[in-house]
């Protein structure tokens, strides 16, 4: 009956231990999925060098003139070894943001990193790299990544590398530069970035963190609203959707960092529509829906590992968005387990008071399969869902609204899905929606009861009994005209007449 459309960062650091390095790296990275969940925000990653120790205090004391030292005697020294060390001298100078001006205005200084980019030496090749890498995440916009482009061929040659750090680091060099530049994500599809990342996951589908990295890359690659034209397609025909798939498990030592940007990559994949049919066709309804199942027991027990939620935000998007590219019917196939509706109130159960976003999102999904299926919504009556179903409709924020236009899709197949809603509590869960003073709920409340109260007249005597008909007297006073409509309508032909019946019957 309702279904509903597709729904459609950046780090400091200080020098402190490693140990806290890696944990505010952490933090921070689940700081960024919170935001690109959020708000949709672009994202950018800087790597913490775990090579060597980081040393005390903070780089923004550099001195101007120690970043134009360093070039010149990158630029004359004919030493490789001295060459590396005035490199790495001049990575940790761009630590400090003020630092990436100075660099950035001096003559030439970029054509000096190409140069050890591209070069026969190993380690100036990883130091100009972690360089650009810095560059690359800039907070000011006058580090253009269109001016870091000259970089960009050898970072895409280097990702079939066998060098797990190095293929990370490029990875999330060329990820950072896209977000704030089309002309470099058209730039990086011409060069061939898609068929490199899919070869790169294939080469390193063991390592997690470089999948990780492939899959945050292609992701802030297809987020852009321009992406639908040329680089989705491209995505799509690469090959890429089944390593996707096959990561999306969370694992127990690496943690949930691969399977939160797999379904990030996933989720921009599936609002663009570009060609849902084809991940239909190769598994993403049925493997996201299998995974949610997963996810759903294990938080219906209780079990809910840190960050669970940023994982199963953009499962649902995924799964949502999917269930609208076709026919219900035609998605059946993929859809086998009728346990994934347990799972979705178990999400918005849980996640209600600490994300209550979240669990509107739930219910959205749950919107999805019940619409215009009598399979899910027999389903739901089956597995006594229900009532926990209208325990979520005293809460605001949208979730009681979105809640309604489920009850609404299980009602809308006939008589005997109401009078089992009445029997689950319904009839006075709605004398409570109806006094709420949000329109839309009230709205939704009386779609709801003009179903029940049409499909048996036991309901609308029921609803009577428990003092309905003064609260619908109340809303014709209402102050929006299309309330006080509805209510007068179920009062003249639905309800009135079984008072006026049984006046006349009584002795």
């Amino acid at each position: 009956m309702w279904r509903l459309n597709v729904v459609r960062h950046k780090a400091g650091r200080q020098g402190i231990s490693l140990e806290e390095l890696k944990f505010k790296k952490r933090a921070h990275e689940k700081e960024l999925r919170q935001a690109r969940r959020d708000s949709q925000l672009v994202s950018k990653r800087l790597l913490v060098n775990e090579d060597e120790d980081e040393e005390g205090g903070t780089m923004d004391t550099m001195a101007s003139d120690q970043v134009l030292e360093y070039l010149q005697m990158i630029t004359i020294d004919r030493d490789v070894v001295n060459k590396e060390a005035h490199l790495r001298a001049l990575r940790k100078a761009l630590r400090s943001p003020s630092a990436h001006l100075t660099f950035i205005k001096q003559q030439g200084s970029i054509s000096v990193l190409v140069t050890n980019l591209s070069g026969p030496h190993p380690q100036c090749r990883l130091e100009a790299a972690r360089c650009f890498h810095e560059l690359s995440h800039s907070p000011h916009r006058e580090v253009d990544p269109w001016r870091l482009r000259q970089a960009t061929p050898y970072l895409i040659t280097y990702l079939s590398g066998q060098s797990p750090k190095f293929t990370e680091l490029c990875l999330y060099t060329l990820a950072n530069m896209c977000p704030d530049s089309e002309n470099v994500r058209e730039l990086l599809l011409v060069q061939g970035v898609v068929p490199a990342l899919t070869s790169c996951i294939q080469i390193h589908r063991y390592n997690l963190a470089v999948v990780e990295a492939v899959a945050f890359t292609f992701s802030q690659l297809v987020s852009a609203n321009s992406a639908s034209g040329e680089m989705i397609p491209a995505v799509l025909a690469s090959g890429l959707i089944p390593h996707l798939l096959s990561a999306l498990t969370p694992d127990p030592q690496f943690g949930l960092g691969p399977a939160i940007e797999c379904a990030w990559c996933l989720h921009y994949l599936c609002c663009s529509n570009v060609d849902n049919g084809t991940l239909v066709a190769q598994g993403a309804l049925l493997q996201c829906t299998s995974l949610l199942v997963t996810l759903g027991g294990a938080v219906a027990k209780g079990s809910v590992m840190e960050g669970l939620e940023l994982l199963i935000w953009p499962l649902l998007r995924c799964v949502g968005n999917l269930l609208l590219s076709g026919p219900l019917g035609a998605l059946q196939p993929h859809l086998k387990d009728s346990r994934l509706l347990a799972a979705l109130i178990a999400f918005a159960q849980v996640f209600l008071r600490t994300h209550p976003a979240l669990a509107r999102e739930s219910i959205w999904v749950l919107n999805n399969l019940t619409a215009d299926s009598s399979v899910f919504s027999s389903a739901m009556l089956y597995l006594n869902l229900v009532p926990g179903l209208i325990q979520l409709l005293p809460f605001s924020e949208g979730i009681n609204t979105m809640v309604l236009r489920v009850l609404g899709n299980i009602a809308h197949h006939g008589r005997e899905y109401c009078v089992h809603l009445a029997q689950a509590g319904l009839l006075s869960a709605l004398c409570a929606t109806l006094k709420m003073a949000d329109s839309e709920v009230v709205t939704f409340s009386l779609e709801v009861l003009g179903q029940l109260v049409a499909s048996d007249t036991q309901l609308a005597d029921e609803f009577i009994k428990q003092s309905g008909l003064p609260l619908l007297e109340a809303i014709q006073f209402n102050s929006q005209e299309t309330i006080r409509i509805r209510a007068t309508h179920l009062l003249e032909h639905h309800l009135t007449p079984l008072c006026l019946v049984d006046t006349s019957e009584s002795p």
